[in-house]
């Protein structure tokens, strides 16, 4: 059985099922162990892992904790809660729009990568570049923000770096037009989102690129980004102080265990608790060559969870409501059997999005793709509903494919 547990009620003779963590935040080459010592649950929770699962059939039990279902249905309760607030109408559809962010994001990718070379040949950001390219991003996201944001599902592995960057400032600037910032401001946490990784450039392709843990060494090469990319930056005309934090202090933790300056919650900006928020739901959702990428679905409840400890919990559940319960790009099941993507959220309820159809699980086939919003009752195209959010593993489908439907 597995179960749920505060990492202060560990013990030695418990078997870790699962650190619920990130690959790149916590000391240990792998997620299942048995306990053997105080130092390693020392390292648990010195490393800000809050909690763990355990194996109650290969370990100590806890007898009150928590099965991982029961804790699933509490996180899923509070966050049908969080759906229920409304969020910002579209102003053109996803057919509309999709060509167009096509484009901006592919560009935007060739902006980064162009940013990051010059900077290892030590050169300053020429923000008579940039700044087109956030207000582009900007744009896209006024007119319809299903389109960037389901795109930014879509990473390769060689490109990861420059595509999470583009992925960080789209999210970014929704998230900033969701809260109703100003468009200055909103402009700004854009640049930081677009130039965040910047320090990147200095890190080598062998430690960015490993397929596999990082020694202590190579990880403290990685966690000088932050520094590096606000040193870079500064050297550039033009750069404002808000692009220059983001960039500083977007791997802070409200519980004083991010770097490079271990901040705490009153001393991290908000707009750099943010771009916190975003950044680790994008690279979390993503593939890389060290660990697999979770569902976004799914990593949003993640997120829910660790923001009572890292991340600002009224932020997390701003953003949630900002990409939608199911995001965008989402596979879902529906009652009906049928699979769905995700590609447009509702305006009021975010448990009823539009969703394209195209997988029966029943005849285990492709189906004529169509349209449905599960807003709408019967007869009115609509009259289905999500059961879940769905792994394309799982079922070998790429619900990407299905964003559009002709």
């Amino acid at each position: 059985m597995l179960k749920k547990v505060a990492s202060s009620r560990l013990r030695v003779g418990m078997f870790i099922h699962d650190l619920d963590c990130g690959w790149m935040e916590h000391p240990f080459v792998r997620n299942r162990f048995l306990l053997t010592s105080e130092d390693e649950i020392r390292k648990i929770v010195t490393s800000g892992i809050r909690s763990v699962t355990i194996d109650c059939t290969r370990g100590l039990d806890v007898a009150d904790a928590p099965t991982v279902a029961e804790a699933e249905a509490a996180t899923e309760a509070e966050v049908a809660a969080i759906a229920a607030k409304p969020v910002a109408p579209l102003r053109t559809t996803l057919a509309e729009e999709f060509g167009r962010a096509l484009a901006i994001r592919r560009q935007a990718a060739g902006l980064v990568k162009t940013v990051m070379q010059d900077a290892r040949l030590g050169k300053a950001v020429e923000m008579d570049k940039v700044s087109p390219m956030v207000e582009s991003i900007t744009a896209s996201i006024l007119r319809n923000s299903s389109a960037l944001l389901g795109l930014s599902a879509i990473k390769t592995k060689d490109d990861y770096t420059f595509l999470h960057s583009v992925s960080v400032c789209t999210l970014l600037v929704a998230f900033c037009r969701s809260r109703k910032l100003d468009a200055a401001t909103t402009y700004q946490a854009g640049l930081g989102g677009l130039l965040h990784d910047t320090g990147k450039a200095l890190v080598p392709d062998a430690i960015l690129n490993k397929p596999g843990r990082l020694t202590d060494e190579e990880f403290e090469i990685v966690r000088r980004h932050p520094r590096d990319g606000y040193d870079i930056l500064r050297r550039s005309s033009g750069i404002g102080p808000i692009p220059l934090d983001i960039t500083l202090h977007h791997h802070e933790r409200r519980d004083g265990t991010g770097y490079p300056d271990r901040q705490g919650e009153q001393e991290i900006s908000e707009l750099a608790q943010m771009a916190a928020i975003v950044d680790v739901y994008d690279a979390i959702t993503a593939d890389r060559c060290y660990h697999k990428g979770i569902p976004a679905a799914e990593a949003l409840r993640k997120m829910y969870e660790w923001s009572k400890f890292h991340f600002n919990p009224a932020l997390t559940q701003e953003f949630m409501r900002c990409v939608g319960i199911y995001p965008v790009g989402t596979l879902v099941l529906l009652e009906s059997g049928r699979l769905a993507v995700v590609v447009e959220p509702h305006e009021t309820s975010l448990l009823t999005p539009k969703v394209n159809v195209f997988y029966s699980t029943k005849s285990q086939t492709y189906i004529k793709p169509e349209t449905v919003d599960l807003a709408r009752g019967v007869g009115f195209g609509g009259a289905d509903k999500i059961v879940r959010h769905e792994s394309p593993d799982k079922w070998q489908v790429d619900p990407l494919r299905f964003l559009q439907v002709a």
